[in-house]
């Protein structure tokens, strides 16, 4: 994958996160711990993430904001019971020059996740795998798993990403735009239905 093949990147959030979002930023899960918010993390993936060190730094995977190439992923799938409740933040693909970003091949809780600098990072990604629209192979379960993981590749970025790399907003539906008007929140959001799902 070329740095010219990322228009922009996401990260994926409840609704009512947003306004502290656009108060403290994208905060890493260790950061964000002493503000109050919601999440749509699974229990079981962020007990993996906790404890994973980042090869080559003193520091661990919470220890970091996590972006995605691609909104469509896996992750999105999960929370999918959640369309009214979530939204998916647009990020300016200029966090990929803030020091000390790494790129992760697949979901960086994968017990196969390489980490890499950014231009090695790109050069490691299959745009094709990445921004597939499906993951699923009927005939190889080992496909589909490896997919999968592909398709959450992840950008992770020190301590925050801070509220002026944020664009704008994606929703799912009606009933979260107006969720999301009801909340005053001073950014724009469109509804776009194609990535959700």
């Amino acid at each position: 994958m070329n740095r010219d093949d990322i228009i922009e990147l996401y990260y994926i959030t409840p609704i009512a996160n947003v306004p502290s979002i656009l108060d403290h930023g994208i905060q890493a899960h260790n950061r964000a711990a002493h503000l109050r918010h919601h999440s749509v993390a699974m229990p079981e993936i962020q007990q993996r993430r906790q404890d994973k060190p980042i090869p080559g730094t003193d520091t661990r995977l919470h220890d970091y904001a996590n972006l995605y190439f691609d909104a469509h992923n896996p992750m999105l799938s999960k929370v999918r019971n959640k369309n009214n409740d979530i939204c998916i933040l647009r990020v300016a693909p200029k966090v990929l020059d803030l020091p000390g970003v790494i790129i992760t091949d697949q979901n960086a809780a994968s017990k196969y996740v390489r980490f890499y600098p950014v231009t090695e990072g790109l050069k490691a990604i299959d745009k094709e795998i990445l921004f597939s629209r499906y993951w699923t192979h009927q005939q190889d379960q080992f496909e589909e798993w490896a997919h999968k993981s592909a398709k959450c590749a992840e950008v992770l970025v020190p301590n925050q990403v801070e509220t002026g790399y944020i664009r704008s907003a994606y929703l799912a539906n009606r009933q979260a735009l107006e969720l999301w008007q009801q909340g005053n929140i001073h950014l724009t959001a469109e509804i776009k239905t194609d990535i959700f799902f």
